[in-house]
């Protein structure tokens, strides 16, 4: 008789191949849980994002205004000084013309920097000279008359003597005789009411003349 197969015992089940087995607990544990992605890296970084607050400023070169004037040059452009064309008209005789060139170049050339009427550079070419003279005492503040033995002997410079101080009659201090190479009792009777500078002194009374222009122009102010 032939022998009947062998059958596994009660209970017993079957064993899977050992091949199979170790394939299955490698994926098993290979495989890792999912990691749940953190609150603080799912957010949007702040610092790669600009806030509205910061995007509404503007750069620091942008916030810089535009160049305004210094406060003395702000308060004397709105000055009555500048609504004339000159501080200052220096009236002389032509025999007196170097020492009134010296006059304007010291003026202009002091830290108030004064702007001087000299006729014979100043004045318009072809123009009139009673004309250009009445003008030029009208667009000054002040007048300077150099009163030398030449000015008391030219009847052109008695007239402009005359003609500035009818301009302004009333107007103390606009009027600023400087006494040259005169004795005291030279002294032109129309001025007689009025201080004189002497320009006896060692810088031929030019000081006092500018220091006599800055007070009136300070009155104006």
């Amino acid at each position: 008789m032939a022998s009947s197969p062998s059958l596994p015992a009660p209970g017993s089940r079957p064993k899977k191949p050992l091949g199979k087995m170790a394939d299955w607990f490698r994926q098993t544990l290979l495989k890792k849980p999912k990691k749940m992605p953190d609150s603080s890296e799912s957010a949007p970084s702040d610092a790669s994002q600009p806030t509205s607050q910061d995007s509404s400023v503007p750069p620091s070169h942008s916030s810089v205004t535009s160049p305004s004037l210094p406060p003395s040059q702000a308060s004397d452009s709105g000055s009555i000084r500048w609504s004339k064309d000159y501080d200052v008209c220096v009236c002389h005789s032509e025999e007196d013309l170097v020492a009134a060139q010296n006059l304007v170049s010291y003026l202009e050339g002091s830290t108030a920097s004064l702007r001087c009427f000299l006729q014979l550079r100043d004045a318009t070419p072809g123009g009139a000279i009673v004309s250009e003279l009445c003008q030029a005492l009208s667009s000054s503040h002040c007048r300077v008359l150099l009163i030398t033995p030449g000015f008391l002997q030219d009847p052109w410079c008695k007239y402009q003597m005359l003609q500035a101080l009818s301009d302004a009659p009333g107007a103390e201090g606009r009027t600023i005789p400087l006494l040259s190479g005169l004795s005291r009792a030279a002294y032109p009777p129309e001025l007689r009411f009025m201080y004189y500078v002497d320009g006896r002194g060692p810088d031929g009374g030019f000081h006092q003349v500018k220091e006599a222009i800055m007070r009136y122009l300070q009155t104006l102010s």
